[in-house]
């Protein structure tokens, strides 16, 4: 298989974890002191912190390149099911993303 690093993908990625530490860690207490501090728009934000949601093998193909071709940064911050045996199962069917 062909490995092709989705640099903006994996950008999105460990932006979305170090969010989820600065919230669980206190640093900021809510998306919009996030928002604030990095002057971005405070949904771009909650979208991103959603990819900490995605199960964990789905975070390593990623990271490694592995994701099928139509796996994008643009689908990935479409809503998705929080499950991870429906991501595994439909990650990229209208199923796997809510209507």
């Amino acid at each position: 298989a062909t490995r092709s690093i989705d640099n903006a993908m994996v950008k999105a990625i460990a932006r979305a974890f170090r969010w989820r530490d600065m919230l669980e860690s206190g640093e900021y207490a809510t998306i919009r002191e996030i928002a604030s501090a990095e002057k971005i728009n405070e949904t771009y934000v909650g979208r991103v912190l959603r990819l900490t949601l995605l199960a964990p093998d789905i975070v390593e193909a990623i990271l490694g390149g592995r994701q099928p071709p139509e796996m994008t940064l643009a689908v990935l911050m479409q809503p998705f099911a929080v499950g991870w045996e429906t991501q595994r199962v439909a990650p990229l069917r209208s199923d796997w993303r809510k209507p």
